[in-house]
């Protein structure tokens, strides 16, 4: 089944019995212009919209807290991977609207190589996420289910009206736990990023990195 429909601006294409096939034409096709796009188990999901203001907003914030966590750590070795196509071909793919990998072995694209992380020929990201401005229910349920596939140790999912960070870390059966204190940003408290989220109210995305980095510092 097919599903094409408008909600607010963005257009969802949703296919519910899709093939790798389907998606690779989906993705290799030049007349659609998809911003974000997913496959597993016959689920294929495509977000035709351009990106809000409030979903760019958040989305620069969360990568600046990673920025300036890992200015701080310097040791620890972060690389961002933001929007980047991950594919395991045949089964699964995705394109999480935050991509951070800690430590070495980090993805480097190679001349002639396709524009997209291949588990292939990469290890897969340290950490996920999805800014949910409109598809928050999707973000906690599909694509939840689909990062832990991958196996995947930890995602974050970022509620944009209620100014609030869902986190998850992988257990051991491969499904994900409500997780309060970061695993891969190391004693990084959900908290204090969620209280960062939430002088978006007020205040420019800029100057809530600012205060995030200033608690840190005290």
């Amino acid at each position: 089944m097919t599903i094409s429909q408008e909600k607010g601006t963005p257009l969802i294409h949703q296919q519910y019995t899709a093939t790798w096939q389907d998606y690779i034409a989906l993705r290799d096709s030049k007349a659609a212009d998809w911003r974000k796009i997913a496959f597993y188990q016959g689920w294929l999901w495509a977000d035709m919209g351009k990106e809000g203001p409030n979903h760019a907003s958040f989305s620069d914030l969360v990568t600046a807290i990673f920025f300036i966590w890992a200015f701080l750590h310097p040791d620890e070795g972060f690389q961002s991977y933001g929007r980047c196509l991950i594919e395991q071909p045949e089964t699964q793919a995705c394109a999480p609207d935050l991509v951070l990998y800690k430590g070495g072995n980090i993805p480097k694209w190679q001349s002639g190589e396709p524009r997209r992380i291949s588990t292939t020929r990469h290890r897969l990201p340290d950490l996920v996420g999805e800014i949910g401005d409109t598809t928050l229910s999707l973000d906690l349920d599909e694509q939840k289910q689909l990062y832990a596939s991958l196996g995947i140790p930890e995602y974050w999912v970022i509620d944009v009206k209620g100014m609030r960070l869902f986190g998850f870390g992988l257990n051991e059966a491969g499904s994900y736990r409500p997780i309060e204190v970061s695993q891969v940003l190391s004693g990084l408290s959900l908290l204090l990023v969620e209280q960062t989220l939430e002088r978006l109210t007020t205040e420019t995305n800029t100057a809530a990195a600012n205060w995030f980095r200033q608690q840190l510092e005290i």
